[in-house]
């Protein structure tokens, strides 16, 4: 597991087996029994707390990842690794976190 793959995620009712992000840092994998993680929808909105996903990043079909939407999961629920975003795609979700949580730039 490292920050920035996508994972399938058994998520509680209503959101179910679905696309999820890893975005703890790195070390937290090892040691941690949770894990933070961004869901992954294909409801899309084209709002900056969103992230475009699709086949091209191993994902089946067009979705986003939801950084207003940041939960903190049992690693246990993990399924199955799906793909790694790029560093690009990993900056872009961490802009869209930066705005979902109205951080400053340049931290």
């Amino acid at each position: 597991m490292k920050r920035g793959e996508v994972w399938w995620a058994n998520l509680p009712p209503p959101a179910g087996r679905r696309p999820v992000v890893l975005l703890s840092r790195d070390a937290a994998y090892a040691v941690r029994s949770s894990v933070t993680i961004a869901e992954v929808s294909s409801t899309i909105r084209l709002i900056p707390s969103e992230l475009a996903l699709g086949p091209a990043d191993g994902l089946p079909r067009a979705c986003v990842a939801n950084a207003d939407n940041l939960v903190t999961i049992p690693k246990a629920w993990l399924d199955g690794r799906i793909a790694a975003l790029s560093p690009a795609k990993l900056a872009a979700v961490e802009a869209a976190i930066q705005f979902a949580l109205a951080l400053p730039s340049g931290h």
